[in-house]
């Protein structure tokens, strides 16, 4: 029986439990902020902060200590050059647990464990101080009032010489219309006259026969 047992296995093994949270701490330390289980996230915490507070006094015994937990070259050498040098004037209280909700899978507590030094949002460094444009009473309704009637007036004048081009735009088209129709009224006048032409070609060609007959007979 566990009665009074305040420690989380996390349904794990030591080893495997141990071997987890030394992967999530080097995750943390480079990242600054995870994502994981509301218990996960507490045992995280006690597992960490004592390697934060190791990292303050810069030995090599102190980097031994920290090194056999975290079993990491890239994450040692993060955490003593700048991590321990942002943390230097903090006696505790490293990390944050921020809870997010269920997760939609399994329904479990979803945190958000970060380094508190690290969030530059709630520290205010990354805030801009916006540009305050001083006003004065002196004149100012005068000025804008006059660059309103400015601007009313060019929309006018726009207004004004858009519609004349729309105007002729519609003036055109019928225009080209018209022309559409005169092109088969000169092709109907052009096939009449053919039609006419040919019988007087005909009517021709019958005078010079008889005249040709004409002068056989005389002959």
């Amino acid at each position: 029986m566990r009665h009074g047992k305040k420690f989380n296995h996390l349904s794990r093994t030591a080893s495997h439990r141990n071997a987890m949270l030394s992967n999530m701490a080097g995750s943390l330390i480079l990242s600054k902020r995870i994502t994981t289980t509301v218990a996960k996230a507490k045992a995280l915490r006690k597992y960490v902060e004592p390697l934060l507070t190791k990292s303050k006094e810069d030995t090599t015994h102190n980097r031994r200590i920290v090194f056999s937990s975290l079993k990491n070259k890239e994450v040692l050498k993060e955490l003593f050059d700048e991590v321990a040098t942002k943390i230097a004037n903090r006696p505790g209280g490293y990390t944050r647990i921020i809870k997010l909700g269920s997760r939609l899978g399994d329904d479990a507590e979803m945190a958000l464990i970060e380094l508190v030094d690290y969030n530059e949002m709630l520290l205010g460094g990354e805030k801009k101080e916006k540009k305050t444009t001083r006003r004065s009473r002196r004149g100012g309704g005068s000025k804008s009032a006059s660059a309103k009637s400015e601007s009313t007036s060019t929309e006018a004048k726009e207004t004004k010489e858009a519609a004349p081009k729309k105007e002729a735009k519609k003036e055109e088209t019928p225009k080209a219309e018209a022309k559409e129709e005169e092109a088969p009224k000169a092709e109907t006048k052009k096939a009449e006259a053919k039609k006419e032409e040919a019988p007087k070609a005909e009517k021709k060609e019958t005078k010079s026969d008889d005249k040709a007959d004409e002068k056989k007979g005389d002959e």
